[in-house]
Formats: structure tokens, sequence, C-alpha cells
């Protein structure tokens, strides 16, 4: 029996066991979205977005470790998800994305909603296809699922004009495919991890620096072996948070642009540096003259275009992390004894001398404005016990939530890394909830980034999602306004907001829950009654304007020269403020 090109699309992605697709219709895709409508096996989510769309699959991506699926029209519907593409390509998330074109004898002229699919997306995606003949779908379909999800993780776009979409053919879906030229490797070189492991035993100064390639493989288990076999300090990237747990005595938090003291500390002094799954970003590496002078470097990737991009490294190992770190333990298993406790001591007692030295602190004045990084810390006090999934949206709350917010297990958090995306954090909140319907799943955000994707509120009570938005308030884009407080001598060029909506009416308008705590004593009774209403909610906390993220690199140092604090000049000028603060902004910035 033949199959049209709509019913090859279901029959395929229900043999790849997909159940959620994020999506959003038009007129090239009508045939697609109308088979959908006549069956039940997959859950159709109607974004308000083609981006919106785009980021839930990603949520739902980084949260199961399955491919997302989301499905778009053409033209503007394609170039609206581009931003999801180029952030799922940033941050190596399995994405399958299904993009409609007008018919095959009309591409290339121009047509109505016709956009150059493939090569809009061809900078941002792992791999693309445009299926010109209906009899090629199936296995097109096969080998996206198989190329976004294998190998270094990434989005994959499948272009289907409508024609395609609407001819017949006999359906026949391959079990496996093999594609010439792309065989990835999972198991390492067992000499080169060898050398590792004696690396390994005679370092003093030990460092491990994960990043999200840890999560992606699964390697949390294995991980968490060899930094306690070997007691070796853990520094994860933003990404790699929730791969070590936050609060295991050998966890360093996060390295990085704003990441702690003792870990940027560490990283720089290190003899030895055990990279798994990170790719030497510039927020980590900062001036790459000088990144960790002291250190030889051992990095474990999936991907080799990724070793020695940007750093020197002296000992390559390609392959999957779970599968390189469960031989490197087989190896210090038989190696390893007392002996590296008492080796490594010196070492650890350094790093407790930074940690007490300059741990991460705030002021908080309990009958003055509430303090951002004060709400972070009782949300995650008051949640941690419930398992939560987190996801945050981009700026100065999304590195508190990383400094306080200590996160147990992997995949439990989901925020934009490369590409640095603001108004990712909902819409990729909602695609969790998709996924976990029973989950508490919380979005931290900023005034200024969640009014990118507010639109989504209206999905979220359509599709009964009760996502939890905490929006730390501070009326600026407060990272830029950081910025320019430190190196534009206070110019506050286009980053003060002058108004923004009532959160909680806006909620309310949505038909979702609107609350807001503007007192320290409000603050904990409101994330409990935000916690345990099971609706989607907004919870606006107007929060010190003018507070800024410590510590910080400035961009192009090194990592042992962090800015600590404010300068005792920007103090002065933010006491100054202060006074006036927050019932006239207007007239604080003009004085």
């Amino acid at each position: 029996m033949k199959l049209t090109g709509a019913e090859i699309f279901i029959e395929s992605l229900k043999r790849e066991g997909v159940k959620t697709i994020f999506a959003l219709p038009g007129g090239v895709v009508l045939k697609i979205f109308d088979m959908l409508h006549q069956q039940s096996d997959l859950e159709v989510i109607l974004a308000r977005h083609e981006q919106g769309a785009g980021h839930m699959a990603e949520g739902y991506a980084k949260a199961t470790g399955r491919a997302g699926v989301a499905l778009v029209t053409s033209g503007p519907g394609m170039t609206n998800v581009i931003t999801a593409l180029a952030d799922a390509y940033m941050d190596s998330v399995p994405l399958v994305c299904f993009s409609g074109q007008v018919p095959t004898s009309l591409i290339g002229n121009d047509a109505f909603q016709e956009a150059d699919n493939v090569g809009l997306s061809r900078p941002c995606t792992k791999y693309n296809f445009l299926v010109k003949d209906v009899n090629d779908l199936a296995v097109t379909i096969k080998e996206a699922f198989y190329i976004a999800t294998t190998g270094r993780p990434g989005p994959v776009l499948v272009d289907i004009p409508k024609d395609v979409s609407m001819n017949k053919a006999d359906f026949n879906y391959p079990s496996s495919v093999s594609i010439r030229g792309y065989n990835p490797t999972y198991d390492g070189n067992k000499w080169q991890i060898k050398q590792a492991a004696e690396a390994i035993m005679k370092a003093k100064k030990p460092i491990l620096y994960v990043g999200g390639g840890a999560t992606y493989s699964g390697a949390s288990k294995e991980l968490l072996e060899l930094a306690e076999l070997t007691q070796i300090p853990v520094d994860m990237t933003l990404m790699g948070l929730g791969v070590f747990p936050g609060e295991h005595p050998l966890s360093m938090g996060m390295l990085g642009m704003h990441g702690t003291y003792w870990a940027n500390m560490a990283m720089h002094y290190s003899d030895l540096v055990i990279a798994v799954g990170a790719r030497f970003d510039d927020r980590v590496t900062g001036k790459v003259s000088e990144f960790c002078p002291f250190a030889k470097i051992v990095h474990i990737d999936i991907d080799p275009t990724s070793i020695r991009k940007n750093i020197h490294v002296d000992i390559p190992i390609v392959g999957d992390c779970k599968r390189v770190l469960q031989e490197l333990n087989q190896i210090l298993r038989a190696t390893v004894n007392g002996e590296q406790k008492d080796l490594r001591k010196p070492w650890w007692d350094q790093i407790k001398e930074w940690q007490q030295a300059h741990p991460l602190t705030y002021e908080q004045d309990p009958n003055g404005k509430i303090k951002p990084q004060h709400v972070i810390k009782r949300l995650y006090e008051l949640t941690k016990d419930r398992d939560p999934i987190v996801s945050t949206d981009v700026g100065q709350h999304q590195m508190w939530t990383a400094q306080y917010f200590k996160l147990a297990k992997p995949n439990r958090w989901l925020t934009s890394g490369g590409l640095g995306t603001m108004g990712f954090g909902f819409p990729a909140a909602m695609g969790a909830q998709a996924a976990f319907r029973d989950r508490l799943v919380l979005c931290v955000a900023g005034d200024g980034s969640v009014q990118m994707n507010t639109q989504e509120l209206a999905t979220a009570v359509a599709h009964k999602l009760p996502v939890k938005i905490i929006v730390i308030n501070n009326g600026f884009h407060g990272m830029v306004r950081q910025w320019q407080d430190l190196f534009y001598e206070g110019r506050y060029a286009c980053s003060d907001l002058g108004t923004s909506p009532d959160f909680v009416k806006l909620a309310e308008a949505y038909g979702a829950v609107g609350l807001r705590a503007s007192k320290v004593s409000e603050l904990d009774g409101a994330i409990r009654e935000t916690i345990e209403i099971d609706r989607p909610v907004i919870l606006d906390v107007p929060t010190y304007p003018f507070e800024n993220c410590y510590p910080m690199i400035p961009a192009g140092g090194c990592n042992h020269e962090m800015i600590l604090s404010d300068s005792p000049e920007l103090k002065k000028k933010q006491e100054a403020v202060g006074k006036v603060l927050p019932e006239d902004k207007d007239t604080v910035l003009t004085a």
C-alpha cells in the first residue's frame, strides 16, 4: 500500500520513537498537519512563534537526551527558526527540524513564501537535506536522526517541498543507515588513554575540566568514579553543570568568565588539565597565550575538530567520553593507591585557601531591595529536594543561577551557552515540561530576556505546561549595564529598559498565574506558592538594579586576573543612585 509523503513523515517519526513535535503550520505543510490532526500517537505542541518551537525542541532534547523535533513552514517559518538552529549547533543539541518548501517545480522562482532553506541553514546545522522525491523521504528521515544523535550531536534540517508531502510512495523504513564519510570514533586510542593515566598518576596539581559533552555521552557515573578515585577537583563549564554533583566535596563549581575564584585559580596554576567533553571556548580560556602556563593538557572529545582548535593539547583522545573514561578508570583502579591523596594534599590546601579568601558573597539588606543572588539562593534551598529541571535565559541572572543553584544530576540544566540567546529560557523549559509532565520545571529569567518570547505563555496555558518563571526584574539589560559601568564610564546606552509590562497582569492576561515578591520578607512565601500551583506561573521579583555579577574575568584577560567586586568609585555612584531608586529611575539616570 502506498502512502503519501505526509503519512510517511508520521510513520517515520513513530519508528524513531518520537512522542512530541513542536510546530507551527503554514501553507506548504498543511498536508502534514492535516495527517497529524488525524492521528493520536504524536503530540503536537502548537507554538506561537517558530523560534519558540525550536527552543522547545532544544529543551526537550537537553532534558531527555533524545532528539527534539520541530516542524515549521517555508519562508518566514524557516527564517524564524534559524536562531534556535544556530543555538543548538553551538551547544551540540540533537535536534531534527522539518521545514516546508514550495513545490519542487517552483524552487528558485521566488514563489510565495519561498526561501533557500538549505542555504540559510547550512552554516548552523550539522547537516541538511532537500527531499526532491517522495521515494527518498523515509531514508532521509532515518539519516537525519542518525546524524543528529551520533558523534557530536547537533541540529539537522530536512526540507520537504509541498508536492513531496502529497505524492505517494511505498513505505520502507530502514532499520539502519550507513553514510559514506561519516563514521564517528567512539573508542579512544588505547595508547593515548594509557598516557593520560600515567600523567594523572604523576600530577601534583591536576584539575578535571568538564563540559557539556560529558552530559551528552552519559558519562556522569564514570566522571564521579574518576574524581573520587584520584581525588582530583572538578571544574565545570556553564554547559557541564550537573554532570558532577554540585555539592560534592570535589566540586569546584563553574569556571570561566563568571566562574568561582577558586575554580579559575586552580585552572591557571594546575600542572595537568584533563578536559572531558569541553571545547576550550573563549569564556573559559581568556587570554589564550597565557592559558594554563604550567599544565600539560589531556583532551577527551568525540569531535576531532575540537581538539587543538583553540589550545595546544599534549595528549589528544578522540572518542566518546563515557567509553574513554571507562577504560581510563579501569587502568587507574589497578594503579592508584593511598599515596595519591598525600601527593595532592598541598594542592587541596591551596584550593581551600582560595575558597576561604574569596567565597561567593553578597550583602542582603532585609529592609532594602532584594538582591538577585538571594532570590537564586532561596529558590535553590526551597526546591532542591524536588530535583527540579532548571532553565535560564541569558545575562546576569544566568550567571548567578550557575553560581548559586547547585545541580545534583545531569540533564537538569537548560541554558544557552555558545550563542547566548536571550529568549531561550522559557520555551526551553516548556520543552522539558512537555517531556516530563509531573516534574518541577523552573525558568529563571531577566525582565529583558523573558520579553523576547513571552507569547509562548499562550502555548503553556493551552497545553497545560505548568512551568514556573522567576523574573529577576532589575529594569535593565543587566549584563550590558554591568559592562557599561565597568568599561564605558557608566553610559547606559540602550541598556535601561525604561518601562516593562506588569508581569503579574501579563500572566493573568494569558490565563496563567501572576505573583510578586517585592520585599525580602515576602520572597520565601511567594516561592513556595509558585511551586505548588499546578499552572504556569510568573513570579515577578523586583531586585536591586545596580548589582553586578562577580567574579568577572574581563574580555581578553587571564583566568587569575579577576575583578572581584565593585571599585570604591563605582560603589559611591551606586550608593548615590540607590537613594532615589526604585521609584524614579529616570531621575537617577539623568542626575
